[in-house]
């Protein structure tokens, strides 16, 4: 009887430990893949070229744990280009099918951390899913909910507080009424009106004034003097646009740009650097970062009015200008230029070149100006750029104002200024009779002439 006990007892044991054993095994596996984990992970290592419910610059990731294993999958974040060199057949599809681009490999990734970020796919992959569903029925319990009672309640309140209001103005009409009104001797109303003589002698002190021929002088010569500084300040500000600030057909933040991607501001307008204009992008441009980041996901941006710009759908601008398909990666027929509106615009009599001021007198207008060594040169005449979500006219562009800046800014003669060095040898030269002609000293730039 005690040996079948034992028996029983061991037996129990072992399918016991066996049972613990899977359980823990399964709770370990739960604890491996963490979806929440998984999301920070993706966020910092996937999300700049794929996404779970679209095509980006990678693959759509939803029910990427259905094409393939857990173990080939393991093998490919960790090292794709091997597997593509080993012949594998699904790695060498992909990297044909993506036009032969190379995806990053991650060997700091644990085999744990990968599945977590399969994990946070599958978790999103599903909840697009039941959005998907969910969404026809949800818009019909919306759409049958009606006006909800907390409305119905709050207009019963506004008419109870109409109806006091009314009840409250009706009882002050009839208070004033009675102040206004006033009673003889014999008791009959005299409307306040015909006592009052402080009117009549007001008007009678008008009369004098009226008649009197210095004072109508002065206010003559007044209305003269305020007229004329009034006029001149008018015809003065004529084709001033200081703080212009106009619509754009796409809502470019120089604020997410310049300031908060550190952008050079030579990437876009490189002609400011080299030549008299500043030069205005192409769309083209723009696609060197944009054919990947097709979403705005940082903070909100706000246009002169104040009023929220919705950054993915400006980006959806650019690939409509250049007819451009991002599921796709390719380009259409239809392709227009982007109609930018000028902002800063100086008569066509006034000749200004961006270069000599951004690249000869760099050094003068910074020490004139005051601008720190990791601002740029442009601050100086176009503002803090870099804080502009929409940019405007922040100075005069006047003649006054740029020669008040001639006068007042030091000349700096930075070392190695290939110009200033140009021009001192070129006075040592004239200084010694030598032979110096106009085009060594610029004669034969084209913008001396045409511009």
């Amino acid at each position: 009887m005690s040996t079948n006990s034992n028996v029983f007892l061991k037996t129990c044991l072992k399918k016991g430990a066996l049972i613990l054993t899977i359980a823990f095994l399964c709770v370990a596996q739960a604890f491996a893949a963490d979806p929440k984990e998984g999301e920070t992970l993706f966020k910092a290592n996937c999300a700049a070229c794929h996404a779970v419910g679209k095509r980006v610059t990678g693959p759509a990731l939803k029910d990427v744990d259905k094409r393939h294993d857990e173990a080939w999958l393991l093998k490919w974040v960790h090292d794709s280009q091997a597997m593509v060199k080993s012949g594998d057949p699904a790695a060498v599809k992909i990297f044909e099918e993506y036009n032969k681009q190379v995806m990053n490999s991650f060997p700091s990734l644990t085999d744990d951390n990968i599945k977590s970020i399969l994990a946070y796919i599958k978790q999103e992959g599903d909840a697009i899913e039941k959005a998907a569903a969910a969404g026809p029925a949800g818009g019909a319990a919306t759409a049958e909910k009606g006006t909800s009672n907390f409305t119905i309640l709050g207009l019963l309140g506004l008419v109870v507080v109409l109806f006091v209001v009314i009840v409250v103005l009706n009882r002050v009409i009839k208070t004033l009424e009675q102040l206004v009104s006033t009673k003889k001797a014999d008791g009959t109303l005299v409307e306040a009106e015909e006592e009052e003589e402080a009117p009549s002698k007001l008007a009678e002190t008008f009369k004098r004034l009226a008649s009197n021929k210095k004072v109508i002088a002065l206010t003559i010569l007044a209305v003269l003097i305020v007229g004329s500084a009034w006029s001149w300040k008018e015809m003065w500000d004529v084709g001033v646009t200081q703080n212009y600030q106009p619509a754009q057909p796409i809502k470019f933040s120089h604020k997410v740009h310049a300031g908060v991607n550190q952008i050079n501001c030579q990437y876009c307008h490189s002609g400011a650097w080299k030549s008299k204009n500043a030069s205005i992008p192409s769309a083209n441009v723009c696609m060197n970062c944009h054919n990947q980041i097709n979403e705005y996901k940082g903070e909100p941006l706000l246009d002169a009015e104040g009023e929220k710009i919705d950054g993915t759908a400006e980006i959806k601008k650019i690939y409509q200008a250049l007819d451009y398909d991002p599921s796709t990666q390719k380009y259409g027929p239809n392709q227009r230029p982007i109609e930018w509106v000028r902002i800063h615009n100086l008569p066509d009599f006034a000749y200004f070149n961006h270069s000599q001021h951004v690249k000869v007198a760099e050094e003068s207008i910074r020490a004139a100006k005051g601008l720190k060594a990791d601002e740029p040169v442009c601050y100086a005449c176009h503002g803090e750029v870099a804080k502009m979500d929409e940019v405007y006219q922040a100075s005069q562009l006047t003649m006054k104002w740029c020669v008040d800046c001639h006068r007042s800014t030091e000349l700096k003669h930075a070392p190695k200024n290939h110009y200033y060095d140009g021009m001192v040898e070129l006075h040592e030269k004239i200084k010694k009779g030598e032979k110096v002609t106009v085009a060594q000293m610029g004669g034969l730039e084209c913008a001396k002439c045409h511009y």
